[in-house]
């Protein structure tokens, strides 16, 4: 170490003291060069393909970095082949397939009927039917009180009565007038006056009995009664309330028919007729066949949909108001058809496997109906093409397989 000696504590500095010895400043310049680090120099990197990795069959040597060891490696399956996967192999088959049109609705009522009271004023004395109940045409549901309508009623016959006695008494004076005429005995006036009175007795007997069959009709009604057979599906009726002329009481489902009002576009309108069969699948899994009854005539204008109504079969799991699916049967027609198991749908596509030779080739299709296990192919395969139809989820395009039978191509998965 060579220690250099120099004042600053001195603001004035003699010239002679700045010069610094020059054999001190040749050794600290060595000094500093004997500290710093120096690199070996390497030879280059020998790299996997260049001939000098070529000529050495032995691999690298020993003292080889692990750099050039990372450089000659070779990536994983580059140098190697997927095995083949053994498969089924079927042929496309044109089939005749019957033509559905799938749709949705609600189930409704055939027709619901109103029944009320027709006598206004008359308290409910009983009720005698709930919701769900069976009825038959005729059979009373309600009761009101009768002991006004039947006082009235006796009232009636009584008035009845009297205009009857009056008749009579009015006939008997007309026939001795008409008697007495021949006689001369009494005058034109007189005879006019007695036939009068009888016609105004027999008009009054009439009223009274008009008033008569009135109050005996009123009389009944007091009874409410099913206008026809069906199901009570509404009762509003409470025992004590005071009706009112038309006060509904129960609503009622005409000889518990159902139908199934299914909403389908304006451009699958076209292909509905009447009278074509339907099978609707309600919730819960009933299934319930029907026909077309009628289609409406127009077209809502808000949703573009029209109204088919179908009747359907008696069904002890269907309820007016369900939600349900169904299928109209519109005849037959041929399609190209493959086992389901042949499609595979992956980015968004149908994909269908060709039997190439002894490579799978992906083909994309368009596909149609669904009947059973097979898929209707609408476009993109010809008539007589082979598909794979099993180990379609492991294949990929180009691979190699091999064609063996279901139990072989089910070992090697």
């Amino acid at each position: 170490m060579i220690a250099l000696r120099i004042p600053l504590t001195d603001r004035t500095v003699r010239p002679s003291t700045r010069v610094i010895d020059t054999g001190a400043a040749l050794a600290l310049v060595l000094l500093l060069a004997a500290c710093t680090p120096q690199s070996s120099p390497t030879a280059p990197a020998t790299t996997a393909g260049t001939p000098a990795a070529a000529g050495n069959p032995n691999g690298p040597a020993s003292g080889s970095t692990s750099g050039s060891t990372t450089a000659t490696a070779t990536p994983s399956g580059s140098s190697t082949t997927r095995p083949a996967l053994t498969v089924t192999v079927s042929t496309v088959r044109r089939e005749s397939w019957p033509r559905k049109l799938d749709a949705n609705g609600s189930v409704a009522a055939w027709q619901e009927a109103s029944v009320g009271a027709e006598v206004g004023g008359l308290r409910l004395t009983d009720v005698l039917v709930n919701v769900g109940d069976r009825v038959r045409r005729g059979q009373p549901l309600a009761r009101l009180a009768q002991a006004t309508v039947e006082a009235e009623v006796a009232q009636q016959r009584a008035a009845l009565a009297e205009a009857e006695a009056a008749f009579a008494e009015a006939k008997a004076n007309a026939a001795r007038a008409r008697q007495l005429e021949r006689t001369g005995a009494i005058s034109t006036q007189q005879i006019a006056q007695a036939v009068t009175a009888e016609q105004t007795a027999r008009a009054r007997v009439d009223a009274s009995r008009a008033r008569m069959r009135a109050e005996q009709v009123r009389l009944s009604q007091t009874r409410v009664l099913a206008p026809d057979d069906g199901v009570i599906s509404q009762r509003t009726a409470t025992v004590g309330a005071v009706t009112q002329p038309g006060q509904e009481l129960f609503r009622l489902i005409r000889q518990g028919r159902l139908e199934w009002r299914a909403e389908v576009t304006a451009d699958e309108l076209a292909t509905i007729r009447a009278g074509q069969p339907v099978t609707v699948l309600a919730a819960g899994g009933t299934t319930v066949e029907g026909k077309v009854r009628m289609i409406a005539p127009t077209v809502d204008a808000a949703t573009r949909q029209a109204l088919v109504y179908v009747d359907l079969a008696a069904a002890d799991g269907l309820r007016a108001g369900m939600f349900a699916r169904g299928e109209f049967t519109l005849g037959s027609a041929d399609a190209t058809t493959v086992p389901a198991a042949a499609v595979m749908r992956r980015e968004g596509f149908d994909i269908v496997y060709l039997l190439d030779g002894d490579r799978a080739r992906a083909v994309k299709v368009e596909t149609g109906r669904r009947h059973e296990d097979r898929v209707e192919i609408v476009r993109g395969l010809e008539a007589d093409a082979k598909v794979i139809d099993s180990g379609v989820p492991f294949l990929a395009d180009g691979d190699r397989v091999r064609v063996g039978t279901p139990t072989e191509a089910a070992a090697t998965r």
